[in-house]
């Protein structure tokens, strides 16, 4: 039996996992291959295939001197393991690598999920011990200059190719470290991407489109893994390639197509405790940047009173997200966190700033079948009263439910028409005659 089909046999006859004897000696062979290798060649961005041919050569002499007895085939799998530690991020390579995970959930060094088409599943890999997560931890949140560590337990970074990392450790958590990933696709989505996934109807994307050629200020908002950040991101490619646009995230996921587009950044603090430098920060310098739009990834806290200004002084056409249950509890949000901004302002000048900043809320939900849809386009219209008035222009309108189980449904007008009509005259954009009629 090799050594592949005795690590699914379970465990041994003497109550000890098979998978830990094969820890040891891949232990043992990986400090052999730094020791070989050394540290400057695994820091450099190396070709995969040139070390993975390296890393053949030592792993076949140092299995030589293992007494262990290992096939052809267990040896290239030891092979592939030492390598994604290497140039990779451990037993969770695999999943960054297969496009159709789009979540990985670490919960320890021993559970490690995953979530494809909108659904979570266990896997059969995991880390060797906790120390071997937290190595992987250190790699990854290095890579982007933050750090993890007992004085500063939670961290949020990101992988090269955009995907969120967020992490924490003991003390703070008691299941040892944790990791959680949200990966982005490798090809930018675009609007008919999400059409295709059921996400959008095409008339709905088309008219998205034009808000953010009108210039509307759009807030995109929906509960965690709703989809929010990929829709962001596919609006943003609606803006016209001759505006100077800048975006601005705690870690950076978006990507542009345009070419004059700016990413800032914000940093935590360092060691000593200095060195912040928030999304409000980033903010406020942007605004002496000359941005024809500003997009902020996710308005979280006092940033959004710089965010209401700004769009109330000329900076029309900014998006953003912020997480919400549904358009009307954006608002209270929305005023929550300007107050969090330590200005003692009334409650109805925050809403008459929120009522004259915004224009068209998108809501999003990830809906029991696992599927990400857009189900509520709405828009924020003047104060009545104490209370911003919002109306709904399209709903999402469930009909039913397909062979697989999978909701059947679309985004229907609600035959109101919005007020903001004007602005799309003034710029010259038609929109279509019937698209706010009764279906």
């Amino acid at each position: 039996m090799s050594l592949t089909d005795r690590l699914s046999a379970g465990p041994s006859l003497n109550g000890g996992p098979i998978v830990d004897q094969f820890a040891e000696v891949r232990e043992r062979v990986h400090r052999i291959v730094i020791e070989t290798l050394g540290t400057g060649l695994l820091a450099t961005q190396a070709d995969e295939a040139v070390i993975a041919q390296q890393l053949h050569a030592i792993v076949d002499s140092a299995l030589a001197q293992e007494e262990t007895p290992l096939s052809r085939a267990d040896r290239d799998m030891l092979a592939r393991q030492i390598t994604d530690e290497v140039v990779g991020y451990g037993p969770i390579s695999r999943f960054l690598k297969d496009e159709t995970v789009t979540e990985i959930m670490v919960n320890n060094y021993r559970e490690i999920f995953i979530e494809r088409g909108g659904r979570i599943f266990p896997t059969d890999v995991q880390f060797a011990s906790d120390a071997h997560l937290r190595r992987i931890l250190d790699k990854i949140v290095a890579q982007v200059g933050r750090r993890v560590d007992e004085s500063s337990a939670m961290v949020d970074a990101r992988l090269p190719d955009g995907s969120r990392v967020n992490a924490i450790i003991p003390p703070l958590s008691l299941n040892g470290p944790a990791m959680t990933i949200r990966k982005f696709a490798q090809r930018r989505l675009e609007m008919h991407d999400l059409i295709g996934l059921g996400t959008i109807s095409a008339e709905m994307g088309e008219f998205l489109g034009l808000c953010v050629r009108a210039r509307l200020n759009v807030l995109v908002t929906g509960g965690t893994g709703s989809g929010k950040t990929t829709f962001l991101n596919v609006l943003s490619g609606f803006i016209p390639e001759d505006e100077r646009i800048i975006t601005i995230e705690d870690a950076a996921e978006l990507k542009l197509d345009q070419r004059h587009w700016l990413r800032l950044e914000s940093r935590p603090a360092n060691v000593e405790g200095t060195g912040l430098v928030t999304i409000r920060d980033l903010l406020r310098n942007a605004l002496r940047m000359r941005p024809d739009r500003i997009v902020v990834g996710e308005v979280r806290g006092p940033e959004a009173l710089d965010m209401l200004q700004a769009m109330n002084t000329g900076h029309d056409g900014s998006l953003s997200t912020v997480h919400c249950n549904s358009p009307r509890d954006a608002i209270s949000r929305i005023e929550t966190m300007v107050l969090m901004a330590g200005f003692d302002l009334p409650v109805r000048a925050i809403r008459e700033q929120v009522a004259s900043a915004l224009h068209l809320i998108v809501h999003t939900e990830r809906l029991h079948d696992g599927s990400r849809k857009v189900v509520r386009i709405t828009e924020v219209q003047r104060m009545e009263g104490d209370q911003v008035t919002l109306q709904d222009l399209f709903v999402f309108n469930v009909h039913g439910s397909t062979a697989n189980g999978s909701i059947a449904g679309q985004l229907e007008s609600t035959g109101l028409h919005p007020t903001f009509k004007e602005d799309f005259h003034r710029r010259g954009i038609v929109l279509p005659a019937d698209l706010f009629a009764l279906r």
